[in-house]
């Protein structure tokens, strides 16, 4: 990672200099601190396999067709989406509960037809101009070949979870303890074809970019790569410290305390030949300046196939992966202050 670099740069050029450093990152490791652990577990609780395997059923089904954009499978998500936020008393953030972003084709060049992001939100007690944003994309690849890409794993697996994540949070503000910032759950459409569903958000934003805090973007977090066949407690994260220190760090520091999972960022590498820091949503955040963290479970075999179908999902690994984004996601929203921007240096 970016920050393990700078410290070995500063290795070679003196011990004294290496040494402030080094307290510089201990100092804030130390200064971040955990905010409210015991409502956290209560509700991380509420994120099941049993809810999260409810949901995943229904958006990998046949029926949606594979979720191409623009398509009738991916309109059927959508509304699937938008009955469920509804039904959880969550709100939209556009006008007259409209929860649908709407996207013209012509901001859709391999698709005939329009399409929309889901947005929804909770409104923030103490500092609702600040934003965070959850995303996750919807749609898939269709029906190529004459068969059906159910994308259970891509994105079934992140669309179930960043449901989940949002009724935790729901009903921690039906009991009084609503988020001091604003969040706002994002399903974006068109990431198949190009990210062109967050590139259009980042083209109209519903809250003003300057505002957003961070995106934490889940994109296939409901299987296990080849890598971690003996060892399937992982998740890769990607971003986490190249624009944000602080981001790293105090993703790190509810790892440790709530579920120790095995962390893995070797395609956090600025030279990695996969390049997938630059392949999902987070990534046009990020341009924006705005700190990300991407989670992600790595290819597997049934990758971009008809093949990712839901009975290979792991919905007790995706429940246990969930509850660290949602715990993550917490800590950004009740922080006392703005996590910083730093792209990756402390000065």
């Amino acid at each position: 990672m970016k920050i393990f670099f700078i410290a070995s740069a500063f290795a070679l050029v003196g011990s004294c200099s290496s040494t402030r450093y080094t307290t510089k990152i201990q100092n804030l490791k130390d200064n971040i601190h955990i905010i409210d652990s015991s409502l956290v577990i209560k509700y991380a609780e509420s994120i099941t396999p049993k809810d999260l395997k409810e949901h995943l059923l229904i958006i990998s089904d046949d029926e949606l067709l594979g979720r191409a954009t623009g398509e009738m499978g991916q309109k059927l998500a959508a509304e699937y989406l938008k009955s469920y936020y509804q039904s959880q008393d969550i709100a939209s953030p556009l006008d007259d509960n409209n929860y649908f972003q709407s996207i013209p084709n012509t901001f859709l060049p391999k698709s005939n037809e329009s399409s929309e992001n889901v947005l929804a939100y909770i409104k923030g007690s103490e500092i609702p101009g600040e934003v965070l944003i959850i995303s996750a994309h919807y749609d898939h690849l269709g029906i190529t070949d004459g068969e059906i890409n159910n994308g259970a794993d891509d994105n079934g697996s992140g669309t179930s979870s960043l449901m989940e994540i949002a009724q935790a949070f729901k009903i921690a503000e039906n009991e009084g303890h609503s988020p001091k910032r604003s969040i706002l759950f994002l399903h974006v459409t068109a990431e198949e074809i190009g990210k062109l569903g967050s590139e259009y958000y980042i083209t109209h934003p519903a809250f003003p970019l300057n505002n957003t805090v961070a995106d934490l973007n889940i994109d296939m977090i409901g299987r296990v790569d080849k890598a971690h066949e003996n060892n399937k407690d992982y998740l890769y994260l990607i971003g986490s410290d190249r624009l944000s220190t602080e981001l790293h760090y105090l993703s790190e520091k509810v790892n440790t305390t709530f579920y120790n999972i095995n962390l893995d960022y070797r395609y956090n590498a600025e030279n990695d030949s996969n390049h997938y820091y630059n392949r999902s949503d987070h990534y046009n955040f990020a341009e924006k300046n705005i700190p990300i963290i991407f989670y992600f479970n790595g290819e597997h075999a049934d990758y971009h196939k008809p093949t990712d179908t839901s009975d290979k999902i792991d919905f007790e690994l995706l429940a246990k992966r969930s509850k660290l984004i949602f715990a993550t996601a917490w800590q950004l929203a009740n922080l006392d202050h703005r996590i910083k921007v730093d792209n990756g240096i402390i000065n």
